[in-house]
Order: C-alpha cells, then sequence, then structure tokens
C-alpha cells in the first residue's frame, strides 16, 4: 500500500509516516519502480500501535524500547508495565502540584475580591496580586 493509504488507516498523517521512519520507529518499505513507498500490510498494525501507546503517554523512545523487544522475541509487558507506572506516578506528582496551585489562587482570589479598588494607589504593583507588608 502507498503511504496515504496507510496513513488514512493508521489515522495518522504522511508526514508523520515519514518521520517515525526516518527514527526507526516504522522500517523503510520497499519502492516501487515508479519510487513510491509501498508498505506490507502489517505497518498498518505497527503504525497503530505506535500512535496508541503515543496517545497512552508514552513518549517515541519509550515506544521504540517496547518495540526492541518485542523484535528481539522478548516479552515486553513487564517493561511496559514499568513505563505506565513511571508516567502514572509522574500524572500523580503533576495533579498534586495542580491542586496546590489552584488553591492558591483560590486564596489569592478570595482576597482579591474583598480588595478595594479605590486603595489601589502604588503604580509598581497591583494589590490584588501583592499583598501588604
Amino acid at each position: 500500500m502507498r503511504i496515504g493509504e496507510l496513513a488514512e488507516q493508521g489515522a495518522v498523517t504522511t508526514k508523520t509516516i515519514r518521520y517515525y521512519e526516518s527514527i526507526g520507529l516504522l522500517a523503510e518499505p520497499e519502492r516501487t519502480n515508479s519510487g513510491y513507498r509501498d508498505y506490507p500490510p502489517e505497518a498498518v498494525e505497527r503504525l497503530v500501535f505506535v500512535r496508541d501507546a503515543q496517545a497512552s503517554g508514552l513518549t517515541l523512545a519509550e515506544i521504540a524500547s517496547v518495540l526492541e523487544l518485542k523484535s528481539a522475541g522478548e516479552r515486553s509487558c513487564t517493561h511496559t508495565t514499568n513505563l505506565l507506572e513511571r508516567h502514572l506516578t509522574e500524572i500523580d506528582a503533576q495533579i498534586e502540584r495542580l491542586t496546590a496551585a489552584r488553591a492558591g489562587l483560590a486564596a489569592l482570589t478570595k482576597r482579591a475580591r474583598a480588595l478595594d479598588p479605590s486603595d489601589c494607589t502604588d503604580p509598581n504593583r497591583c494589590q490584588t496580586i501583592a499583598s501588604n507588608h
């Protein structure tokens, strides 16, 4: 199949396919006599795996590491689970940071609503953001 058909079946752009080829996530396909890329049917499955793995939060390097294990005939389940658990831990930490940031903004907003705008006379700061010390 040609690159456009592969892109359509994999729900990605042809530019994405060329990039994946350039970094080794997809094998360089055979070429037709006229120079067109000619992908085998299994290219769709690999492309969809790469797309779905990336959507799950894995980086392209991590996806490559999973595919390398598979290419070597090894099972990748433990490796993939470890990658996903690491991403889950990172997301949990990010949620904690965002929750703390939200609490700070909520407190600042509450404080800002209680301020009198006529008291805002400092030309170098906004009393909404900076508190009087």
